[in-house]
C-alpha cells in the first residue's frame, strides 16, 4: 500500500511510479492536465468571477429596431455586470470596511441626536471646520445619506450574494458525490494496494468505513465516492445570514428606539410619558403611543463606600428601592434596581446610572413666611460626590420695601468636608460624614418670564444683583445642617436643613431589535468558525481486476484547499479498509508480518507497500 501528497512520486495500479503533477498547476478542482472534471467541481458555493465588460450588445443591425435591439442588450449586459460585482464578495468586504471608517466620526465627533448642546459649542469654537462637518453630516453620521447609502449597499450586497449561494448549495446537499475522476494518482492525497478481496468486496467495506466516519457516499461504478464537510459552507452561509440579521435588527432599533433620563430625590415618583423626563431621544419612527405605560417611586437610595485602603471611596452598596406599577390601575409593586441589573417592564428596561445629594433648604422673607422649603438636587463633580446646583425661588417673595422679587443662589455641596480654609472646598468622602453647604446669594430676576429654557442646576445673574452685608463685601457663607444664612437688609433668611435626601438618576430605554442582534453577533461568530476551521473534502475508493487477476485498490482525496490533515485522514481511512482487504504479497516475497503487531509505517502517506 502507498500513499504520496502531491508533488511526490505516486503510483499507479500496476505499481510503477508516475511523475507528480506540476505545482503550478496545482489548486482544487483542476487537475494537471484537467481531467478532474465534476469530481473537483462545486466544493464551495462561491460565485465564479464573471470577465471584464466588452460590448455586450454584439453586432449592431441597421435601422432603428437595430439600434433598440443593440442598445436593449447593452443595458441588460452592463446591469447584470453591476449587479454580479455589487453581489461579489470583493464589493461586501469593501462596504463593510467603509461602514466601519464612516462609523469612527460618529464617535468622535459630537452628534446632535446625542447631545446638541456639544454640537452647538463646537460650532461656536470653529466656525469654518464646523460649516463644513454641517454639510457633510458629520454631526448626525448614523442618519446621514452617505451612511444610509453605505447601509443600503452592503445590505442589498449581502442578500444578493446570499440567496443564489444558499439555492446553490441546497441542490449539492440534494444531489450525491460526483464520481470519481479517471486518474485518482493526479489528486493530491493518493494511496493504492493490491489484495486478493474482490472489488465488490472491497467497495463494500469501503463504503461501511465511510459512512461510518459519517462521510455522505455511494457507490458509483467500479469505485465509492464520498463526501464531508457540508458544515463549512453552512457556517459560511450562516455567517452572511446573521450579518443581515444584525443589520435589520440595527436598523429597527435605530428607527424605534427610545432613550430618555430622569433624575428623582427620595420620595418623589416618575410616570412613563413624554413630559416626565429631563431629556428624550428617540428614533424617526418612534411614536409617543410606543411608551409603555408604567410609573414608580423612589422609596430609598442605599450607597456604601470602602472605607480604608487603596479602595477608599469606592462603591459596595449601589441600589434604588422603589415601588412600581404597570397601567393606570396595576397593582404595586416592590424592586430593587442596582447597577446592570435594571427593570424591565414590557420592551422597557429602567436602569440605575447616577447618583446625588439633594440638602433641603427653607428660604423665609423678610416677615418669617416660608417662601421655598424643597430639596435641592446637586450635580456631582467628582468620585467623592463634591457637587455643586441652584436654588431659585420664583415665586412668592417679596423684598423689605414689599416689592415681588426672586432670589437666586449658587449652591456648593460637600458630604465630607475637608479642611476649614477660605479656599475651594472639596469632598474627601462620598458618604454623608461631615456635609457643608456653601452658598452666595443673589436678588432680582432669574430670566425666566423671557419664555426661554434654563437649566435648572445653573444660575444665571445676568439681570440679579449679589448681597452684600454691611461692610459692602459680597454675602457668602458656608452652613452645617440645621444652620441660617440671614440675608441682609431684612430681605429674609435660607436655612439648610438636617434632613438631607439622596436622589437617583434613572435612564429609560426601549431598543427593539436588540435580541436579534444579539442573536445574529452569536450565530455569526458561530458559522464563521464553522467556515474557517472545518474543510470540506472528497474522497474516492476505486477497486478493479488488474491484468493479473488481482484486485487494485485506489483511494484519493481531495480538499477546497491543500492541507496536511487530508492525507493523515485518507491514511487512516486506507488503514481500516486494508484491515479487511490486506495486501497480496508474491511468493517470492517475505513472510507477511505478525497481524497484531504494530505496522511500520502509516497509510498517511509515508511509504509504500506493493
Amino acid at each position: 500500500m502507498s500513499t504520496t501528497d502531491t508533488g511526490k512520486t505516486a503510483a499507479d495500479g500496476t505499481g510503477e511510479a508516475t511523475d507528480p503533477a506540476p505545482a503550478a498547476k496545482r489548486h482544487v478542482g483542476v487537475s494537471a492536465d484537467g481531467e478532474l472534471g465534476a469530481a473537483g467541481s462545486q466544493l464551495s458555493t462561491a460565485p465564479v468571477e464573471t470577465v471584464v465588460p466588452g460590448s455586450f450588445g454584439g453586432v449592431r443591425k441597421p435601422g432603428a429596431a437595430g439600434w433598440l435591439a443593440w442598445t436593449g442588450r447593452e443595458i441588460t449586459g452592463w446591469t447584470r455586470w453591476f449587479w454580479r460585482q455589487l453581489t461579489s464578495m470583493r464589493v461586501a468586504l469593501l462596504l463593510l470596511f467603509m461602514l466601519s471608517l464612516g462609523a469612527i466620526p460618529g464617535s468622535l465627533i459630537p452628534q446632535s441626536g446625542t447631545d446638541a448642546v456639544k454640537v452647538q459649542d463646537f460650532k461656536d469654537a470653529h466656525s469654518v471646520l464646523g460649516t463644513v462637518y454641517d454639510k457633510l453630516g458629520l454631526f448626525h453620521v448614523y442618519s446621514s445619506v452617505w451612511f444610509s447609502a453605505i447601509y443600503i449597499l452592503l445590505f442589498v450586497s449581502l442578500i444578493g450574494c446570499i440567496v443564489p449561494r444558499t439555492w446553490q448549495f441546497v441542490g449539492q446537499l440534494r444531489s450525491r458525490p460526483p464520481g470519481a475522476p479517471r486518474r485518482l494518482n493526479r489528486l493530491p492525497a493518493y494511496a493504492t494496494w493490491r489484495t486478493d478481496a474482490e472489488p465488490e468486496q472491497v467497495r463494500e467495506v469501503a463504503l461501511k468505513v465511510l459512512k461510518k466516519r459519517r462521510f455522505r457516499a455511494h457507490v458509483d461504478g467500479n469505485a465509492v465516492a464520498a463526501e464531508k464537510g457540508y458544515l463549512r459552507e453552512t457556517g459560511n452561509l450562516l455567517f452572511h445570514l446573521a450579518l443581515i440579521v444584525m443589520l435589520i435588527a440595527f436598523a429597527w432599533g435605530q428607527l424605534f428606539k427610545s432613550e430618555g433620563n430622569k433624575l428623582i430625590v427620595e420620595g418623589d415618583g416618575f410616570s412613563n410619558t413624554l413630559l416626565s423626563y429631563d431629556d428624550f431621544k428617540s428614533g424617526n419612527l418612534f411614536s409617543t403611543d410606543d411608551l409603555t405605560p408604567f410609573s414608580f417611586d423612589l422609596k430609598k437610595f442605599t450607597g456604601t463606600y470602602e472605607e480604608t485602603g487603596p479602595n477608599k471611596g469606592t462603591p459596595r452598596t449601589y441600589q434604588a428601592d422603589i415601588t412600581y406599577s404597570v397601567g393606570a390601575d396595576g397593582k404595586e409593586k416592590k424592586t430593587t434596581v442596582k447597577v446592570n441589573e435594571p427593570l424591565e417592564i414590557g420592551d422597557s428596561k429602567v436602569y440605575l446610572v447616577s447618583h446625588g445629594y439633594a440638602p433641603v433648604v427653607t428660604v423665609r422673607d423678610g416677615k418669617g413666611k416660608v417662601v421655598y422649603s424643597e430639596p435641592v438636587p446637586m450635580l456631582p463633580l467628582d468620585s467623592n460626590v463634591t457637587s455643586q446646583g441652584a436654588i431659585k425661588v420664583m415665586d412668592g417673595y417679596r423684598n423689605a420695601k414689599g416689592e415681588k422679587e426672586q432670589l437666586g443662589f449658587a449652591a456648593f455641596f460637600v458630604p465630607t468636608f475637608a479642611g476649614a480654609g477660605a479656599g475651594d472646598m472639596f469632598s474627601q468622602f462620598p458618604a454623608l460624614k461631615d456635609p457643608v453647604l456653601a452658598l452666595t446669594g443673589y436678588h432680582g430676576s432669574l430670566g425666566v418670564d423671557s419664555g426661554l429654557p434654563q437649566n435648572v442646576y445653573q444660575l444665571d445673574t445676568s439681570e440679579m444683583k449679589q448681597f452684600k452685608d454691611s461692610k459692602g463685601e459680597i454675602l457668602k457663607s458656608r452652613l452645617a445642617p440645621g444652620e441660617t444664612m440671614t440675608l441682609p437688609n431684612g430681605a429674609g433668611s435660607i436655612t439648610f436643613e438636617k434632613d438631607i435626601k439622596e436622589w437617583a438618576g434613572f435612564q429609560v430605554t426601549q431598543q427593539p431589535g436588540s435580541d436579534w442582534a444579539l442573536v445574529g453577533a452569536f450565530t455569526a461568530i458561530f458559522g464563521l468558525a464553522g467556515s474557517l476551521f472545518i474543510q470540506r473534502r472528497r474522497v474516492w475508493v476505486r477497486a478493479t481486476t488488474g491484468a493479473d487477476g488481482v484486485t487494485v485498490v485506489e483511494m484519493a482525496g481531495l480538499g477546497r484547499s491543500e492541507s496536511a490533515k487530508l492525507p493523515e485522514e485518507l491514511g487512516d481511512l486506507a488503514e481500516l479498509v486494508h484491515e479487511q482487504a490486506p495486501t497480496k504479497h508474491d511468493e517470492d516475497e517475505p513472510a507477511a508480518p505478525d497481524p497484531d503487531a504494530e505496522p511500520p509505517v502509516t497509510a498517511a502517506g509515508k511509504a509504500e507497500k506493493r
